[in-house]
């Protein structure tokens, strides 16, 4: 594996995603150099003091931040947070428009700044985002994706090793589609170690039923509504999957991720990004092309694509 010596993150945005993000950042040791960039330079200044502050208790990362976006320059993954936040009743693909004109100028200059970069967009809608960015720039698709499904998946692994009994890390499965609410899981494939989900036996209660992991996919799928009614953002379980993404990328792992990438192509969709598996590395993010999805799924998938070009469509024609 190539990893890479002497590793920068930056995160974009100093807000309450952008600051768990570099948190996260420091305290896993996933780069060398952490730095935090926002145009509020009060902000962004009393964020990384704080970070500074605790450089006793996180080994050897190093963090630094400014309003000036040469902060941001040779970055090796660039992790974008910035934009208006969503409100309580409020869907991700309703931030679209205040989103995508921040995005218009910010993410060419921060290509211009890191040219060899991979971009990771958290931002929301993150799908939508990351067509509008990869046509803007021209980068290839795996190196400019979105987060994703990769904080839904860890979400739905929570609960269902919960109920099964078993540690999140033996439950094998994925949220697809749409980083929002036409997402939908994986259950033809999902396992708890190799056993089918729908055979496994907990030790104390029943079998899993079609009915109880219906009622589970909603609550993964709406989870982040809960959240931001009662504590105004989501932001400590966002921060450590994109940084787990990161060091995916920064190791070189080709580690298994349902990111989103603009696809091509994938089962009869191109030209609009959403979360299927991939595999994650130093290059970027790569469908798998073998992911098997039942015909349910598929039909799930394309509902999926349907929802994000339509918002797409209401960006391009405004």
């Amino acid at each position: 594996m190539a990893v890479i010596e002497n590793a920068k993150i930056t995160v974009v945005g100093a807000g309450a995603v952008g600051a768990a993000t570099a948190y996260a950042s420091l305290i896993r040791g996933a780069a060398r150099h952490v730095a935090l960039y926002d145009i509020n330079a009060a902000k962004v200044e009393a964020e990384v003091l704080d970070l500074a502050h605790g450089s006793l208790f996180t080994g050897t990362s190093d963090i630094t931040g400014s309003a000036d976006v040469a902060v941001t320059e040779g970055s090796h993954v660039v992790i974008v947070t910035a934009g208006a936040a969503q409100q309580p009743g409020q869907t991700r693909l309703q931030l679209v428009g205040t989103n995508a004109r921040i995005f218009s100028k910010m993410i060419p200059e921060l290509v211009e700044a890191s040219p060899k970069a991979v971009f990771v967009i958290v931002s929301n809608p993150c799908d939508v985002l990351t067509v509008l960015a990869q046509e803007q720039t021209g980068l290839p698709p795996e190196r400019l994706f979105a987060s994703g499904t990769v904080l839904d998946t860890s979400r739905l692994r929570w609960r269902l090793a919960e109920r099964a009994g078993v540690a999140a890390s033996s439950v094998h499965a994925n949220i697809a589609g749409e980083h929002g609410d036409s997402q939908f899981p994986m259950w033809s494939t999902a396992t708890i170690g190799s056993v089918p989900l729908l055979d496994w036996q907990p030790e104390h209660g029943e079998k899993f039923t079609i009915e109880e992991l219906d009622t589970l996919a909603y609550e993964v799928a709406h989870a982040a509504y809960k959240v931001i009614e009662g504590k105004g953002a989501t932001n400590y379980a966002i921060g450590l999957s994109a940084t787990r993404i990161a060091e995916a990328v920064l190791r070189d792992e080709h580690a298994v991720m349902p990111v989103s990438t603009v696809l091509h192509d994938y089962h009869g969709l191109s030209d609009v990004a959403l979360s299927v598996p991939h595999i994650v590395g130093a290059r970027g993010a790569t469908p798998i092309l073998e992911a098997p999805f039942s015909d349910k799924e598929l039909e799930l998938l394309h509902a999926s694509a349907d929802a994000i070009k339509t918002t797409l469509a209401g960006v391009r024609a405004g």
